[in-house]
């Protein structure tokens, strides 16, 4: 079977960071995105990032950046990777990758199977492909709580490692798993007790699940 690596986005105070690395996260994500509720100011995302172990990757997601967004967060807040998650072209991916020297994650939100078509412009300036849900009402880009026809994806070969996105949740991660083989699951509502507000027991919930696939190899067990 794949082994899959769990992120858990949209960390915003140490207590869900504290359950989300006992579980065993092999990602964390910080969103610097505003109207987001799990958005996290530079001076937080610091804080967060300084208590993360060396072992655990450290994602900043981002909605259409300028430089300036991003110079901060990449510099201080000591990003592993940078997620892009909003309507940026195949030139501004390849800049962002240049300039700041961090590989970078082009999200994409499937409903139909012809949004995969966006896909092919991203191959040659994009590290990793985030695959996630495009409800028809949704007010944010990500982060909705909804999924999508996992269907979609079956029999895509992606050119890059993928992350699957949308709705993830303990009640139906191992039927994802089953349908689809992601090299990552990333959740943020599907542990959450409300828009924003982590769950230190639905994190822990999440992750016993997951260690019940025999597909995650938690953080700690991987070599720093």
């Amino acid at each position: 079977m794949t082994p899959v690596d769990v992120k858990i986005c949209g960390i915003n105070d140490p207590y869900a960071l504290k359950a989300a690395v006992r579980g065993g996260t092999n990602y964390i994500g910080l969103n610097f995105y505003p109207p987001s509720p799990r958005f996290v100011p530079i001076e937080t995302a610091v804080t967060l990032s300084g208590l993360c172990p060396d072992q655990v990757k450290v994602v900043g997601l981002f909605v259409d950046p300028t430089d300036d967004d991003l110079a901060g967060p990449v510099e201080y807040a000591w990003l592993d990777l940078i997620q892009l998650h909003g309507g940026e072209s195949p030139e501004r991916v390849r800049a962002i990758r240049e300039k700041f020297g961090v590989p970078v994650i082009k999200a994409f939100r499937l409903a139909a199977p012809e949004d995969l078509a966006a896909t092919r412009d991203f191959e040659s300036v994009a590290d990793w492909f985030l695959f996630d849900a495009r409800p028809a009402d949704a007010a944010l880009p990500g982060g909705t709580g909804q999924s999508f026809d996992w269907n979609i994806l079956a029999g895509y070969e992606c050119p890059k490692p993928w992350m699957l996105s949308g709705g993830l949740n303990a009640a139906n991660i191992e039927q994802a798993l089953e349908t689809l083989a992601p090299d990552v699951v990333d959740l943020a509502s599907g542990v959450e007790d409300e828009p924003g507000r982590k769950s230190p027991e639905k994190i822990a919930e999440f992750f016993d699940v997951m260690k019940r696939t025999r597909r995650f190899k938690p953080n700690y067990l991987k070599a720093t």
